[in-house]
């Protein structure tokens, strides 16, 4: 049983740190939850900015649901960084319910995100309790950019692009979490939002980003899809949306381009299991270990979103930097939110439509995170 408000599962994690970081900053208390206490009181040890301040505890516990809602029991909050979410995110979300807590998780995985909206999405309204996926980098600052465009009125599609720079699977950048998560999107269909309904990219879907911002198109793909289609699937002010993700890096966009195609043509119509050590094969090779903690020399990112209506057109733009980094401070952002009772939504909702877009954008701004920019067309 927590003792603490807030719970970070995934605690000895990349990312579940750097939200232990932005806690910490912020004096609230947390119970970390992993199964091996000690490796996570060492990488704690090694990571962890100002940890001798912290007031936390630390909890083993196995991921089933009957483990994990006993470890979650007494917090208010659930931050889950354990993935890929499309194999192990249900399991926590559940838990997070039958322990009475909001369920928020770093993850764009759009089959997850789908599965927590239809499975969990009005148990966790009947509870009153948020249930709030991608509340991350990827893709919050999309969305605040998509809701800046859309306060442009007339507003009704949007077109959106995550572009990153300095974050590279091969180097320091990419962790092993997200290079398994983005591997396992493979499986799964990628889906755009056309007048209301999610349609999949054919395979191979590909866009060249174009913004000011970089000199060269930046080669990007759907991503899996994003959040953002099933986000606004019932948000009555869009009809269409449509996502893509670039690293400025064009090699590399188009290595994992050419893994996808080769995943269609020679590992689709596997027995999963062989497709299993396919995926194992590809993390192992591209990313072995942790990463170091982010430089703000190197990791930059511009998140743009491109409203249009019948005569509107608008261009918002949301630049910023270490995505990780600033993926920990809307976790804490979010987690303040919940603490005090300060949420629109309960069930199924995005980190903007829970806790606004102008909240989020100005936690980072106040933070040297992120600035945004928008134009009329």
């Amino acid at each position: 049983m927590a003792n603490y408000p807030v719970v970070i599962y995934g605690a000895s994690g990349y990312t579940g740190m750097l939200i232990m970081d932005w806690l910490i900053d912020q004096q609230i208390p947390f119970t970390a939850v992993a199964r091996n206490a000690k490796r996570v009181q060492e990488m704690m040890a090694q990571r962890v900015v100002r940890l001798e301040s912290a007031t936390y505890e630390i909890i083993e516990a196995e991921h089933n649901v009957e483990s994990l809602a006993r470890a979650f029991k007494g917090a208010r909050v659930v931050c889950n960084t354990v993935g890929p979410f499309v194999n192990f995110g249900l399991t926590a979300v559940e838990a997070a319910l039958n322990a009475g807590c909001h369920h928020i998780d770093t993850t764009g995985e759009q089959g997850y995100i789908r599965a927590v909206r239809d499975q969990f999405g009005d148990l966790y309204r009947q509870a009153g309790l948020l249930v709030s996926p991608s509340t991350a980098y990827m893709y919050t600052f999309a969305e605040i950019a998509a809701e800046l465009a859309l306060e442009t009125h007339g507003v009704d599609v949007l077109e959106t692009a995550t572009l990153c720079r300095g974050a590279r699977f091969a180097a320091s950048g990419v962790t092993v979490g997200s290079t398994a998560s983005i591997f396992e999107l493979f499986r799964s269909e990628h889906c755009y939002l056309w007048e209301k309904k999610l349609v999949p990219h054919p395979p191979g879907t590909s866009i060249n980003a174009v913004d000011p911002s970089f000199v060269q198109p930046v080669f990007s793909l759907p991503w899996g899809g994003t959040s953002l289609p099933v986000y606004y699937q019932n948000d009555p002010r869009v009809h269409s949306c449509s996502s893509y993700v670039g690293f400025y890096d064009n090699n590399v966009m188009q290595l994992v381009h050419g893994l996808g195609q080769k995943w269609e043509a020679e590992y689709k119509h596997l027995p999963r299991d062989h497709q299993d050590a396919v995926i194992k094969q590809i993390v192992d090779s591209t990313t072995p270990s942790m990463p170091p903690r982010e430089r703000t020399t190197v990791v930059r990112t511009v998140d743009f979103a491109i409203g249009r209506g019948q005569l509107a057109a608008v261009r918002a733009t949301v630049h910023g930097i270490t995505a990780y980094i600033a993926t920990g401070a809307l976790q804490t952002a979010a987690v303040m939110k919940l603490l005090d009772g300060e949420t629109s939504k309960v069930g199924f909702a995005s980190a903007c439509k829970a806790f606004g877009h102008r909240y989020l954008l100005g936690f980072l701004e106040q933070r040297g995170l992120a600035r945004a920019t928008v134009t009329q067309l």
